[in-house]
């Protein structure tokens, strides 16, 4: 069995978004996601990025004035999680 991540079209908003995350290792609120690339649901399109096998970290913290805002950034995925995806593929989930 051979898994086959998708390239993203980085024209595209989803593109932009995973060039700005995984490619340029920036963090970036849903704020800013919505506000710099006009995708209007993040926390999906964060999933969908996801899906194709990169690990996009979500942080919760209160900022300066007490509002609780999430941040996204990409990062290395824990043993835990490639033996969890080793043991699925074994087992013939995915």
């Amino acid at each position: 069995m051979s898994i086959n991540l998708k390239r993203f079209n980085l024209e595209t908003k989803q593109g932009k978004l995973f060039k700005a995350l995984v490619l340029d290792k920036e963090t970036l609120t849903e704020a800013q996601i919505e506000k710099r690339f006009g995708i209007k649901n993040p926390t999906a399109t964060i999933s969908s990025i996801r899906q194709r096998g990169y690990a996009i970290y979500a942080t919760r913290r209160t900022a300066g004035n007490h509002v609780e805002v999430t941040e996204f950034k990409y990062g290395e995925a824990s043993r835990k999680m490639v033996a969890a995806a080793y043991k699925a593929m074994a087992l013939g989930l995915v």
